[in-house]
């Protein structure tokens, strides 16, 4: 894994992540958590599993992206490829600016999860038990709460907003990063002092 840059007024220029970096290592990511979307085929067989998946799939979103973040500067995914998030004085960020990145992915993501069980329960048990796992997927989306609609609308804006300002910043800051004040950056290792038969080689010496 790469070494951390050092930070402070001797430290080098940030090299900012761009979109294929960030992207790359999104994809990454999600091969990482395949297990977890495995697990929620399985759940949808019954209420009670859905409940504890949906319970335990929010779990591992907090711990994924705000533990991993605000304790090693970064998903596994981003770590693997060399990015780090950091403030954008370049100091490593903490738990709190871990915390407003994910945040509205987290609000997102529960309140979807609220929505698709509280259709759960409007399907009667024996005939969801009954159904196959598209059918399932089909019967819950009838009967989602009104309110669901315009918070998925909602989403798709705030996604579609994260990709736009990612593309027309200079710092490829995407809206997270300005909520929560961070920057994606590249981390290299730190260079080895010139040694001065080369120096004297580079002078034509």
């Amino acid at each position: 894994m790469p070494l951390d840059q050092p930070v402070g007024p001797l430290a080098p220029p940030l090299h900012y992540g761009g979109f294929w970096p960030r992207f790359a290592a999104l994809c990454l990511d999600s091969l990482l958590v395949v297990p977890m979307a495995l697990l929620g085929l399985w759940a949808f067989s019954s209420r009670f599993y859905l409940l504890l998946y949906l319970v335990l799939d929010f779990v591992f979103q907090v711990w994924y992206e705000v533990y991993w973040v605000g304790r090693w500067g970064g998903t596994p995914g981003k770590l693997l490829l060399g990015l780090r998030i950091r403030k954008t004085s370049g100091e490593p960020v903490g738990s709190r600016e871990a915390l407003w990145r994910a945040a509205p992915d987290l609000l997102f993501s529960l309140v979807g999860a609220i929505a698709l069980y509280v259709a759960s329960l409007q399907i009667d048990p024996s005939h969801y038990r009954e159904l196959s796992f598209l059918d399932r997927l089909t019967a819950l989306n009838k009967p989602v709460p009104a309110w669901y609609h315009p918070l998925d609308i909602l989403q798709n804006v705030w996604n579609w907003g994260e990709l736009v300002v990612l593309l027309t910043n200079r710092k490829r800051r995407a809206l997270h990063d300005f909520l929560a004040g961070t920057v994606v950056v590249i981390v290299r290792p730190p260079q080895p002092p010139a040694q001065p038969s080369t120096l004297a080689s580079a002078n034509g010496l």
